[in-house]
Formats: C-alpha cells, structure tokens, sequence
C-alpha cells in the first residue's frame, strides 16, 4: 500500500506541476498556491485508500446439452468405399476427409517410414497432373489439399468453396486411386524426411515418449523409434509402391463431407469417381498387447536446466465402458489447467511452467500419461508430488464442486469440437476407426455429467496405479540420479 501511495502522490504532484506549466505564461503568472496542490494530493491519498468494489458474480452457466448429431446421407459403394455426408452450417464452404486404413502400424520390420514417404510422393501429382497443375486447381476453387499419415491411417484432409464440391471430391478421388510416385522426386522427399526426422529426434520430449512408447508396446509398430537416417536411405520406390499395393484399397477407405453443398450432385460424384477403384485387403490393425512393468528409464542430457518427464501406464481405450469415467478423472487429475497436478507443481511449487495428463489412445488399446518439463533439481520431488496427488485421489473422492467444474469444461471442449465441419468430420472418423456406436456421440454430454465423485475416485485407484507405472526421465544424469535413488527408495506400497 505505501508503494501505491506513493505513486499515486506522485502522479497527482506530476499532474498539477504539468498542468501548471502548461497554462502559466513564464514571467508573468505567479506560481500556484501550496493550499491547491495540497488539496489535489489529498484527493489522490482518499482515492488510493477507498475499498474496491466487489466484483459481481459471473453469471450461472446453462444446463449442458446432450450433441445431435446434423441429418446425414451415409452410403456404401459396391466394392466396399463408405461415404458419409453431413450437411452444416450455412458458410459457402466444405470440408472433406479421405481416411484409409493404412498408416506406420502397417510397416513391415525393416520399411519404418515407407507409409510416410508414400504420403510424400502422393502429394507430388497424379498420372494426370502434375504437383503444381494439382496445386493451382485446387487453388482456384478456394480450397487447399494436403496429406497427412498417422500410425493408423493415412488421410487426405481438403476445402472449397461450395460450387466446387463435386470437383473437388473427383480431384481426392484422382490423387488416392492415380498417384504419380515420381522417382525423380524421391532423392529430395527423402532428404526432408531424414531432416524433420532428425528435428524430432532432438526434442528431449520426442526422446522421452520414444522411450516410453517402447517400454509400453515393445516390438509393435506403436512401440517402434524413428527411422535412422540410413533406413530412410534404405527405402526404394519398389517398397513405396508395394505398400500402396498391398494397403490401399476400398474396403479400407471412407469419405466424409461436412459442410454447405449439392447433396445429390456430390454423391453422384463421389459414386462416379470411386467406382473403379480395388476392393484391396480389408481393415485391419494389429492389436497391440501393452505391457505393465513400472520400470524407471533414464536418458542422459548433460547439461540440462530441464528434465522431461514422462509418467504412465496402459488403460483402457474408448470401446470400454469406463473411458468416459476415466477421461473425467484425468481431466481432474492432470488434463485441464486447473487439475490438481497442475496446481501443485506448476501453481503451489513452481516445478515446471505446462504439465499435463492425456489419454492417449489407438485401436484398442490406450496409455494414460502425466508428461512435464521441470526444473532438474526438483525432478525427484515432481514425482513425488505426482504419485502424492494420484494417490490422494484415489483414497478421497473430490468434492461435488470440484468434479462439477470439470464436468462443465469436459462438456464444453466437446461442444466445441463439434462446431465445425472439421471438427464433424474428425469425430465421425473416430467413431469408424474405433468401431464405435453413434451414442458415442449423442449421449457423451450426458455420460459425462453422470459420473460421480466416488466413481472417479474409484477409476484412479483401477486404473491410474503408482506402482504399475512405466517412469521416463530425460534430463542431465550426475544431478538427477541421485534424486531418483531416493524417489525409489520412498515410493509407497499399493493401496
């Protein structure tokens, strides 16, 4: 309060000296009389000392509504293709998605990438055009293209403007079932995915998941680390082509549409565009068998002011009927801002400035992960703090407060994630490649709101346990090893 004080007498004896100033001719008027500028610093001290006025209440939040799903057309072609087109919005615009079923978990041993530089190649034209003519057509209606390969799919994600739409999903159509592959191109694809591979790989928080990633899925292509340079070097165009062969085909592809357009002229192109193209294997995703071991790994970082944690352990993935529990308790745990994780070691100690949990999931299978960057001389008591606010959980339930707060953020990042053809689009896939009803959907607001505190309490103690988890510290050895001597010697017994 003195500091305040005394900046507000100094402002108020600036004011009056500059107003002074600014009216009295210099010679000629007489200073101002020591009585009004005492006046003004009095007002100024009154001011200071005057109680704020207490804020007003944010007004109560609505009732949380359960998502309906837009009125769609969903059709099968005959060799096996799904399309699913949703009209929304009113915006004169498109979005469409092309997902197959064949991404990095469909690499055989010794191809790690393949699926990746097919991806590359593909963005490169087709039989018919060139990667620039393929650029300045989708160009010029509005939209853009681009392609993007996943552990379990490959997708092409695309908009126009909406007279363009049949157009465009003739063009997606033309770039899946007619890719160029250019071998001239392949010496420069390769170079840049060796660099953004080698820009990954020196992310200590891309060495800590890799590391992490290993210990969960073992030999499975989730489990798998980046590509060497000299495996990059290693691939052919034979190999690419191959994997298209073999992984692309109808059966494993869908189309979705979201957006403001021609229903009957879209799906007549749609149905024109895909007709001739393979049946091809049908869906298939090796399920992983994830492995529970709760080791402590290290990575040596000589040197480093941070240490990146990574903390988890195998759950249960969104066919389960506990996922919605589950996805509650880790935004109470640690997924959201204000999580009791994030309180304690970012708001309470100062640990790390961005923790978070998240739920990490593929088909049929899912890790729950606590990941951080703390200061290296708490990396010991960050664990700590973790496993405490873990276990705190799963002997108390939280408040009917504290789980209501949650409950509404879960529901509102939901409502959000569905208020856009993009986002339409990116849950409908999720459905498909999970296998997943559309209540998923409909009824998710209301599932949420249905958990209970002693049902979260009861989901950490199932399935986020302290002594089952696998334990990754990427940081500098000689000052965290010592930290992590005595971390292990004080972990506690299971509940």
């Amino acid at each position: 309060m003195k500091k305040l004080v005394f900046g507000l007498l100094s402002a108020a004896l600036l004011t009056a000296t500059g107003a002074h100033a600014q009216k009295a001719p210099a010679k000629t008027k007489p200073a101002a009389k020591p009585a009004t500028r005492a006046a003004g610093v009095a007002k100024a001290v009154a001011a200071a000392q005057t109680p704020a006025a207490p804020k007003q209440a944010p007004p109560e939040g609505g009732k949380p509504r359960d998502f309906a799903l837009p009125a769609k057309e969903d059709f099968t072609l005959d060799n096996g293709l799904k399309a699913r087109l949703v009209p929304f919005g009113q915006v004169p615009k498109v979005s469409m998605m092309v997902a197959i079923q064949a991404g990095n978990v469909h690499e055989a041993a010794g191809e790690e990438s393949v699926a990746d530089l097919l991806g590359k190649l593909m963005q490169e034209g087709t039989a018919s055009m060139t990667a620039t003519q393929l650029a300045e057509r989708v160009a010029r209606m509005g939209g853009s293209l681009y392609i993007s390969v996943g552990l379990d799919q490959t997708t092409l994600w695309a908009s126009c403007l909406s007279e363009y739409a049949p157009e465009l999903a003739t063009l997606m159509a033309d770039v899946v079932q007619h890719p160029a592959l250019p071998a001239s191109e392949l010496a420069r694809l390769k170079s840049d995915l060796k660099r953004q591979t080698a820009l990954s790989r020196a992310q200590p928080s891309v060495q800590a998941r890799m590391k992490f990633s290993h210990a969960i899925y073992g030999d499975h292509p989730y489990g798998r680390d980046l590509p060497t340079d000299a495996q990059i070097d290693a691939l052919t165009l034979e190999q690419v082509q191959n994997f298209y062969k073999n992984q692309f085909g109808a059966q494993r592809t869908s189309v979705y549409v979201a957006g403001k357009f021609d229903a009957p002229a879209l799906h007549q192109a749609i149905s024109t565009a895909w007709a001739g193209f393979p049946q091809g294997p049908a869906p298939k995703i090796d399920i992983a068998k994830p492995l529970t071991k709760g080791d402590l790994l290290t990575q040596d970082r000589p040197g480093a002011p941070q240490s990146t944690i990574v903390v988890g352990l195998p759950v249960v993935d969104p066919s389960s009927p506990d996922y919605i529990r589950q996805r509650v308790m880790n935004s109470l745990l640690g997924g959201s801002f204000g999580s009791r994780i994030t309180r304690n070691i970012r708001e309470d100690k100062g640990y790390t400035y961005s923790p978070y949990s998240s739920i990490g999931t593929h088909y049929r299978t899912a890790t729950w992960t606590e990941t951080a960057d703390v200061t290296t001389g708490d990396t010991g008591n960050s664990l700590r703090e973790i496993m405490n606010e873990v276990e705190r959980l799963q002997k108390t339930a939280p408040s009917a407060d504290e789980l209501r707060g949650i409950q509404n953020y879960e529901s509102g990042l939901f409502v959000l994630r569905n208020s856009t053809p993009d986002g339409i689009i990116g849950q409908l896939n999720n459905l498909d490649l999970h296998g997943l009803p559309e209540s998923f959907l409909t009824e998710q607001v209301k599932n949420i709101n249905a958990v209970t505190p002693q049902q979260v309490s009861e989901a950490a103690r199932k399935y986020v346990r302290p002594e089952a988890m696998t334990i990754v510290v990427v940081g500098d050895k000689k000052v965290v090893d010592p930290q992590l001597k005595k971390f292990q010697a004080e972990r506690k017994k299971p509940l």
